[in-house]
């Protein structure tokens, strides 16, 4: 098993979040707290080393962790954020969660961990149906290939995913880890409900 303090974690928070009316979703309050305050405190009991990627307000982002940017430019999506956390990180291991999902396993970091063995390069969790693209543990080993990639202008993570040796992480007893907030209806219903 992979040691939890061998990993760093990013907060991916650079996108456009146009189905919020292109409002910066990480820093949209949900019950009184900015959406990234909410995945903060989920997993920072779980590793000692999170990052948030923002093209944006990193003046704000920065009062929760160490911001990091997109390198490669034009918005080139998740894989921009994964692209500049595997740059950037103090560790071989590197992994992802969106900035819009508040309900976080408890035991997200260790899951990953336990499921590397010898062959991994990326891990993707899988709820039970789908595999969720951006809840996602990185080597560092990928990045010449994620280079590559994007320099052929693809942007889909899952083409990625199918060139690297990549494994899921099974998250099938808790699909609502990956419940996330898309849309202001979503965030009201949400907020109404966990208030």
């Amino acid at each position: 098993m992979l040691p939890p303090s061998h990993t760093s974690w990013v907060i991916l928070a650079g996108g456009q979040a146009r189905r919020m009316g292109g409002e910066d979703k990480g820093l949209i309050t949900l019950n009184r707290q900015p959406l990234i305050g909410h995945v903060i405190a989920r997993l920072r009991p779980q590793t000692t080393q999170i990052f948030i990627n923002a093209n944006r307000n990193q003046t704000q982002y920065q009062q929760y962790a160490p911001v990091i940017s997109d390198i490669v430019k034009d918005f080139p999506g998740p894989l921009g954020g994964i692209h500049a956390g595997l740059t950037h990180s103090p560790t071989e291991w590197v992994g992802f969660v969106p900035c819009d999902s508040p309900l976080i396993n408890d035991d997200l970091v260790e899951r990953f961990c336990a499921a590397v063995n010898q062959q991994s390069e990326i891990l993707v969790a899988f709820d039970g149906q789908h595999q969720q693209p951006v809840f996602t543990l990185f080597h560092r080993r990928v990045l010449p290939k994620l280079d590559a990639f994007l320099a052929r202008g693809d942007r889909k993570i899952i083409l990625l995913y199918d060139e690297c040796h990549t494994q899921q992480v099974d998250f099938s007893d808790s699909p609502a880890c990956f419940f996330n907030l898309n849309t202001p209806q979503e965030l009201t219903q949400f907020g109404a409900l966990n208030t």
